[in-house]
């Protein structure tokens, strides 16, 4: 038996009313799915800032652990020169350790300095720490709030979803190969997803441009897939879609 055009607009429009309920249901959880990413990624990046001033903060530290030896290597050097200096013989030799102690005082003066803008840059680390904390606190409890919402959404509508699904997929097998293509081909460039639409009062029911007349008498006819010459989507009868849909 011979699938006349009017047998194949009609396995269309019922593959299109599916896919519908099916972006119906999918468009209830709104923008809650990139709100949940981007809160996800946002958390991500908090934690990693954290990482980071956390790293920071044990390198000044370590920094300032090495001033500490160099300080307690300078008091060695010094006790050592102050003994050196009770035995000198000249004042030539008590003049260079003289040097000596004045350069490992210095040493121990510019260790204390560098030690207290290391600990000044560590309260700052630490602070900031405390702050990416506080943030990634606030937006880990809207992220779960969030989660929540997404999930009790998808549990609401999951078996729906899965039976729109599955009956989308078995009406899909109807219709042709090349058909079905241009179908999703169309169906993946609408922003209502509305790939078979009716021509009402002259105009395509999708980009409500005018529908020339010539053009529509072949719609009525349905001796051929007709294509909207503005938007692309698959023309369909506005009587046709009625009768159809009073017999479901």
């Amino acid at each position: 038996m011979e699938i006349t055009i009017a047998d194949k607009l009609v396995t269309l429009l019922e593959l299109q009313e599916i896919d519908s309920r099916l972006d119906q249901l999918r468009k209830l959880r709104g923008d809650l799915p990139e709100e949940v990413k981007d809160l996800e990624d946002e958390v991500i990046g908090v934690e990693t800032r954290i990482g980071k001033f956390q790293a920071e903060a044990a390198a000044f530290s370590e920094e300032i652990a090495q001033h500490i030896q160099n300080k307690k290597e300078a008091d060695k050097l010094i006790l050592k020169y102050k003994d050196q200096q009770m035995n000198v013989r000249n004042n030539r030799e008590f003049d260079a350790i003289s040097k000596e102690l004045e350069l490992q005082e210095l040493e121990i003066q510019l260790s204390d300095k560098r030690i207290r803008e290391a600990e000044y840059k560590i309260s700052l680390k630490n602070q900031e720490v405390e702050d990416a904390i506080a943030v990634k606190t606030k937006r880990a409890e809207v992220l779960e709030q969030k989660r929540q919402e997404l999930e009790k959404l998808i549990s609401d509508s999951q078996d729906e979803e899965e039976k729109l699904l599955k009956q989308s997929e078995k009406q899909s097998k109807k219709v042709e190969e090349r058909l079905l293509k241009a179908y999703n081909r169309i169906r993946g460039g609408a922003k209502n997803g509305l790939a078979v639409v009716a021509v009402d009062r002259g105009a395509c029911g999708g980009c409500f441009n005018v529908v020339p007349p010539q053009r529509q008498a072949d719609i009525m006819e349905k001796q051929k897939i007709i294509i909207c010459e503005h938007c692309g989507r698959i023309l369909a009868d506005a009587d046709m879609i009625k009768v159809h849909r009073k017999r479901k």
